[in-house]
């Protein structure tokens, strides 16, 4: 229980931020070198601030510059403390936006495959809640289910499922009788009982394997769906009242990027306005939140604008801790859509 109790001093000191915005900024990589792209983004991580084009600065509550032991100190200062608070009923989610190529997937690890390396947050999630349940005392139990999702042009698809054409439909229910942010319940979502960190993974990888990509003009293998994996956590004590249940979402967030450039033709171009409407919703979603006057007098909030919002809704609005992680290219090609991550996420620091 040592962990835990080290844990909950972090997590109620945060409690009176229910968002924290870290920026992840990946280097330059091959194809931008080949095509002789310059650095547009300076960041200063000990002021947790980033500059673009010498023209316009952003300050976030965290500024991680680079590969590897980046990844590593993004997961123990902004994730870990969530991880196990889950095993104390604190909910959290964890969310990667940007545009596509900005290194979100890698970030997450959403890709992980069992028995590969520690990379992303989610392998790293694994890790520290199966180490945090073995430091229970031999009186508690505690039961973990696993569910992954995906949104693929407001359609929501169980990626847990193998036989898709016997697949139940999947949708939301409001959960009502729960107060203004309840959220809502995934009905007909298959839910896997996992015991190991092996077979936590496992799930992952085969969810992974069926979830929706295609070939841009920006990424040879872009995310074309918003991902949630999501853990489910129930702790029992000895006493048979003392039982507590939280939740941890993982998003790996659609890219975001113009059409432009993208060079999306037909259904991809199709595909790509969806993408484009949900992150808006999401964006509109923050902006309310982020509005002092709006949040404070009961203003509405446009949850229902799409099913990616209603799901979240808890996460944003409601009693879970959030982190939301923006990745940046720092290439001068890809100027407009930092830009654009940039604002979004200052728009989620005001929240």
């Amino acid at each position: 229980m040592e962990a835990l109790a080290d844990a909950l001093p972090t997590i109620e000191a945060e409690k009176e931020l229910p968002v924290t915005v870290a920026l992840m900024m990946r280097p330059l990589v091959g194809p931008e070198l080949v095509d002789g792209c310059r650095e547009c983004v300076f960041p200063n991580p000990e002021e947790n601030s980033v500059t673009l084009v010498s023209e316009h600065k952003f300050t976030y509550d965290h500024v991680f510059h680079g590969p590897g032991p980046t990844e590593k100190a993004l997961y123990e200062q902004c994730v870990e403390p969530l991880v196990r608070g889950l095993v104390c009923g604190y909910n959290a989610t964890v969310l990667a936006y940007g545009q596509t190529g900005s290194g979100k997937t890698h970030c997450m690890g959403t890709s992980h495959e069992p028995g590969g390396a520690t990379e992303g947050v989610i392998p790293r999630v694994m890790q520290t809640l199966f180490r945090t349940i073995a430091d229970e005392p031999p009186e508690v139990s505690v039961k973990l289910k696993v569910g992954f999702i995906e949104i693929h042009k407001e359609d929501i698809r169980d990626l847990l499922v193998t036989d898709l054409k016997n697949a139940e439909a999947v949708s939301l229910r409001e959960n009502v009788g729960r107060g203004q942010n309840g959220g809502v319940s995934l009905v007909g979502a298959k839910e896997v009982e996992v015991s190991t960190a092996a077979e936590m993974a496992a799930a992952l990888a085969s969810g992974s394997a069926a979830r929706a990509t295609a070939a841009t003009g920006m990424n040879h293998r872009s995310s074309r769906s918003h991902a949630i994996f999501t853990i489910h956590v129930e702790r029992r004590g000895r006493d048979p009242a003392d039982v507590t249940r939280a939740k941890m979402h993982l998003v790996d967030l659609a890219g975001s990027e113009r059409a432009k450039r993208t060079k999306a033709e037909g259904q991809r171009l199709k595909e790509g306005i969806q993408i484009n409407k949900g992150l808006l919703a999401l964006g509109n979603v923050i902006s309310a939140l982020g509005d002092d006057k709006r949040r404070h007098a009961g203003g509405h909030v446009p949850y229902r604008d799409s099913k990616l919002t209603r799901l979240l809704q808890d996460s944003l609005g409601g009693n879970s801790r959030t982190v939301m992680v923006a990745c940046i290219s720092p290439a001068d090609a890809n100027l407009d859509e930092t830009m654009s991550t940039l604002k979004y996420a200052n728009r989620a620091r005001n929240i």
